[in-house]
């Protein structure tokens, strides 16, 4: 069969646009269908927006540390409309950067919605049909808001980053990363900010010590955390959005923010007419060489719902690009995936928790170490600095790795390097630390905290 394209992607962020350009720059002919922004979520409405929102909301701390070191600081209230302006502007800019990348690796892309209208088949909305050998979805995901009386007059974490000025009082519905990210973002730039969340604790699933730390450093800058509360009904009022919640409560906020999950973005997208096999999510089912029940269609990313992290997606394009075009079946490992959690203090981690460690009936010894930053400590400042190191009994392998600490980001990556190689504490131990560093108490923790 003739086909327009050798491979056809939807969806234009980090996982589509590498997949179409690494798959150009092997000969094939490629063809894009973008309904929004080149760059997708990461890039226009996630980790590059919210990076800089976390800067920015840093810069407090920064000039009162700046004064006990003595220098003459005043500080000047924050301008939201001019760091609106610079980041919108950057983004603008990184949006060209994806466009150019694709212009110049001859991917033909237009910006417009596409649907699966065969198995080698989609249908763009000018009406315009085109045909592939291949076609990917990469279509990311996308925030959701459950249905309440009032469920309308909430935002999600899209509009965070596009609002025309600051609340006074802000209302944070969740408690997984992103919820949390948000609240130290704003707790930061001076807002007001409470928190519902259905659990017992913030951040669901991570290491619980860890987590434990956090929320009380977040309840010490000010921000409001409150457990076993969900939302009732909201309703618009001359003060604001009154809520209703879970507790008993009626509190009126300037905005509310819900971050209580997102969905698989392929809702209408033809997938399933096409006997397609999606979950009750509306993530595609793919095998481990992201290809579904039929044979010409794959899908890579949060469309799949397997590790929803940009640098994964990326993993999963070029795996996609080694299997379909270079003969190479390659499969994606999931396992050991470094991340950071850009809290404030923020959380950096690789492998598995403490209770992960109980549950699965792994013998453990748990080192710990948590002290007061340099840096901070010298200001005056109470926060404090938290490592722990997993280390299963049975072959003394460091089989998890959690921090709390400025710049987890950046620490967690290195170690994530010696968790995925299989390092043994004994590795760590023969390490010569960096001195002064926070890092170095990686591997200078000798004795075990107690066992799991």
């Amino acid at each position: 069969m003739s086909f327009d394209y050798d491979l056809f992607v939807i969806g234009g962020g980090s996982g589509g646009v590498r997949a179409a350009r690494v798959a150009a720059a092997e000969g094939a002919k490629v063809g894009l269908a973008e309904e929004s922004r080149m760059g997708g979520t990461c890039v226009i409405r996630g980790c590059v927006p919210k990076k800089l929102m976390v800067f920015a909301s840093s810069y407090p701390g920064h000039m009162a540390d700046a004064a006990a070191y003595g220098w003459d600081v005043t500080a000047g209230g924050f301008d939201w409309s001019k760091f609106k302006g610079q980041l919108e502007t950057e983004l603008d800019r990184l949006e060209g950067v994806y466009e150019r990348l694709l212009n110049n690796s001859g991917v033909d892309w237009v910006k417009h919605r596409a649907v699966v209208t065969g198995p080698h088949e989609v249908m763009l909305d000018s009406g315009e049909s085109k045909t592939a050998k291949t076609i990917l979805i990469a279509t990311g995901g996308w925030p959701f808001v459950p249905e309440f009386p009032g469920h309308e007059l909430a935002v999600t974490s899209n509009e965070m980053f596009h609002l025309e000025e600051l609340p006074k009082r802000l209302l944070i519905v969740g408690g997984g990363y992103i919820a949390c990210e948000f609240a130290g973002i704003m707790n930061g730039l001076g807002v007001e900010v409470t928190q519902f969340f259905r659990g017992e604790q913030i951040l669901r699933g991570f290491d619980r010590e860890t987590v434990d730390l956090v929320a009380d450093q977040m309840g010490k800058a000010g921000i409001e955390l409150c457990a076993h509360t969900n939302t009732v009904s909201m309703e618009k009022t001359g003060d604001g959005i009154l809520v209703h919640g879970t507790d008993g409560s009626q509190r009126t906020f300037d905005l509310v923010m819900f971050a209580t999950g997102r969905k698989p973005n392929t809702d209408s997208l033809g997938l399933f007419e096409l006997g397609i096999e999606m979950d009750a999510n509306g993530a595609v089912k793919v095998d481990q060489f992201s290809q579904t029940k039929v044979p010409s269609i794959y899908a890579i990313g949060d469309a799949t719902d397997r590790v929803n992290l940009t640098p994964v997606a990326i993993r999963e394009a070029m795996a996609f690009v080694e299997t379909v075009f270079k003969g190479n079946p390659t499969a994606v490992d999931h396992d050991l995936i470094p991340s950071a959690i850009f809290t404030q203090p923020e959380i950096g981690t690789t492998g598995i928790s403490e209770e992960d460690a109980k549950a699965q009936g792994i013998a453990a010894d748990i080192y710990t170490t948590s002290f007061k930053a340099m840096q901070s400590g010298f200001a005056g400042r109470e926060e404090r600095v938290f490592m722990k190191l997993i280390v299963r009994k049975e072959d003394d392998v460091v089989i998890g790795c959690h921090i709390v600490a400025p710049s987890a980001g950046e620490m967690i990556q290195l170690a994530g390097i010696a968790v995925k190689m299989g390092a043994t504490k004994a590795d760590f131990d023969r390490t010569c630390a960096v001195h002064p560093t926070m890092a170095e108490e990686l591997v200078t923790m000798r004795n075990p905290t107690r066992s799991a």
